[in-house]
């Protein structure tokens, strides 16, 4: 007896998106497998009370993915495996913009990608994993926390897994693609040392609300106490005193923007009288105060690691450097 794929009838998708889904979430699943006849377009037509159209519609955007084939006379068959793969990424931002398209862009036509936030609620984090077990091929997923692996994480198969962004722990399980808070920040910061000593004073902003690894505390405070004596980090939600022959290292996208305004009240001239150095590189920073300097990981280049390892099945570990691009703020 022929398996039927479960059809549920999406109001915010079209009929024919939500039966291609339909059909590929059962050929990812083994229902249907390599050369089986799929379903004719009269008998899903009848049993979902779907019109012909919809349903060759259905099966057309399949053929362009590569996941069906036809054959005259004979009808559709499968042409190759469908594989899902859940993305959970912590929040959005322009660089998670950057990241998801690189991941995207470097994928077969026969994998489907599932994007998911989790915000940082831990609730949220554990229900969609939990909820997702057993329903993809594989998992890449910005891990809750830097300093710890997460319980949930443990349940999937860790060959299915790779742990994306944050991941300052005992991993060696598990294939990684991660960022580097510590070493890497100091040696950029080392290699524009001179540009940092033209301020008096160099400040470390970075808020206790931020879910910024902590990490970068220590080795803003070893760098200061090797080449930078007065410095300060400041880790209270409190609005920032610009002082002038100061340079800031700021973390989060708002407050950049509030010292920008503050510079701007008080006739202070970025890049002379104050510097500024914003974390992960947006478009915005390049155009801003005859731009933003920055210390950002090259996003695009996680996104097309974490697709190296979905489309090879190698178990990938990589901890990718940050680098400081310096524009005209310092």
């Amino acid at each position: 007896m022929m398996t039927e794929p479960q059809f549920r009838d999406n109001f915010s998708s079209t009929k024919v998106r939500s039966l291609a889904d339909a059909l590929c979430e059962a050929i990812s699943q083994g229902k249907f497998i390599t050369g089986q006849t799929l379903p004719s377009i009269n008998r899903l037509s009848r049993q979902y009370n779907l019109s012909r159209d919809t349903v060759f519609k259905a099966y057309c955007e399949l053929k362009k993915r590569g996941i069906v084939d036809s054959t005259p006379a004979k009808g559709y068959h499968v042409a190759g495996m469908m594989n899902k793969v859940l993305l959970m990424l912590d929040i959005y931002s322009p660089f998670k913009d950057v990241l998801y398209n690189s991941f995207v862009s470097k994928l077969p036509k026969n994998f489907k990608v599932d994007l998911v936030f989790h915000f940082y609620n831990e609730h949220l984090f554990e229900t969609v994993i939990s909820d997702s077990l057993g329903r993809y091929n594989y998992y890449v997923i910005m891990n809750f926390s830097n300093e710890i692996l997460h319980d949930s994480l443990r349940k999937i198969d860790p060959a299915k897994l790779l742990i994306l962004d944050l991941g300052d722990f005992d991993k060696n399980d598990y294939a990684y693609v991660c960022q580097d808070f510590g070493t890497s920040v100091y040696d950029c910061l080392k290699t524009n040392l001179d540009l940092i000593r033209k301020y008096k004073r160099f400040v470390l902003y970075l808020p206790r609300e931020s879910e910024h690894p902590e990490i970068l505390i220590k080795y803003f405070k070893k760098f200061t106490g090797d080449h930078f004596p007065d410095a300060d980090v400041i880790r209270s939600p409190q609005k920032i005193i610009l002082k002038k022959d100061t340079a800031y290292l700021i973390i989060q996208q708002k407050d950049l923007v509030s010292m920008v305004k503050q510079c701007r009240t008080k006739k202070l001239s970025i890049g002379k009288d104050i510097g500024l150095i914003a974390y992960n590189d947006t478009p915005m920073y390049e155009i801003i105060e005859n731009g933003i300097t920055v210390i950002s990981t090259d996003f695009a280049q996680i996104g097309q690691k974490a697709a190296d390892f979905v489309t090879t099945r190698e178990k990938l570990q990589e901890v990718i450097p940050a680098r400081m691009i310096v524009r005209g703020s310092l």
